[in-house]
């Protein structure tokens, strides 16, 4: 599938925050457990945004915006822009996938620096974002609602040393196991964690890009997982049809020491 190329965008335009998004942010565990007087707030202040496919919501050196969460379509954290690795000939990182009700941007209400990635939709999307100045003055006035956000960091934090660990000491088909396995379960963001995606809208290309692998290698164990029934592929995306037999996959043993 062709990598979507970030565009660029008018000023955005916002609507208000509906019912209905509030039931999809509820549904993740870190909101779900905010104080009542943090999550208000949040709620008062956000508005929404829609995206076209391959529109930025941000991109990077772009100046921080504030804080952000997926509601609708699925969103990709990449390090360059897909029209900067065109015009090298090198495929940019894909560092991740974001679908609702994952939060993202947090770092800069910690650290006011331009942004380091890029965050671009792949599909129609909507995205909430909180404005950054009004919270940062908000949160000023009522400090001890800092570490609730402090929490939202140190989650991205251990997904990220996860990842690490995974990369480090998995052979590559344990690692592309675990990852449409955290990918098929939110990271673990949902309240409800015995809920789990079985449509991943994610092509060989973007999953070779997450994973550091060449697109050879990727299709080589998505086939072989195919044949013994765990997934079905699609063109652009892949169903996990035996999810408990997919993280299995994923507990093999780690390759020999060099």
């Amino acid at each position: 599938m062709p990598v979507e190329m970030p565009t660029q965008a008018p000023s955005p335009l916002f609507s208000p925050l509906l019912p209905e998004h509030l039931i999809i942010l509820r549904s993740g565990r870190w909101f779900h457990a905010l104080p009542p007087a943090l999550s208000q707030q949040l709620t008062q202040l956000a508005r929404v945004q829609q995206l076209a496919p391959g529109e930025a919501v941000f991109r990077r050196g772009d100046a921080p915006g504030g804080l952000y969460a997926v509601l609708r379509g699925t969103l990709c954290i990449a390090s360059a822009s897909a029209s900067a690795m065109e015009g090298s000939g090198t495929r940019g990182a894909l560092l991740t996938l974001l679908e609702s009700p994952a939060w993202f941007g947090e770092l800069s209400l910690f650290e006011p620096a331009a942004h380091s990635h890029e965050v671009y939709a792949l599909g129609p999307s909507s995205v909430l974002q909180v404005p950054l100045e009004p919270l940062l003055q908000w949160l000023e006035q009522h400090p001890q609602y800092w570490r609730p956000l402090a929490l939202l960091v140190t989650l991205k934090l251990r997904q990220a040393l996860n990842t690490l660990e995974d990369q480090s000491v998995l052979a590559a088909p344990q690692r592309l196991a675990r990852r449409l396995v955290t990918l098929a379960e939110d990271y673990g963001l949902r309240l409800d964690s015995t809920q789990s995606r079985r449509m991943l809208h994610l092509s060989q290309e973007q999953l070779a890009r997450m994973l550091a692998l060449s697109r050879q290698t990727t299709n080589q164990i998505l086939q072989e997982l195919q044949q013994r029934g765990v997934i079905r592929l699609y063109r652009g995306k892949l169903e996990i049809l035996d999810l408990p037999r997919l993280r299995e996959s994923g507990l093999g043993a780690p390759p020999p020491a060099c």
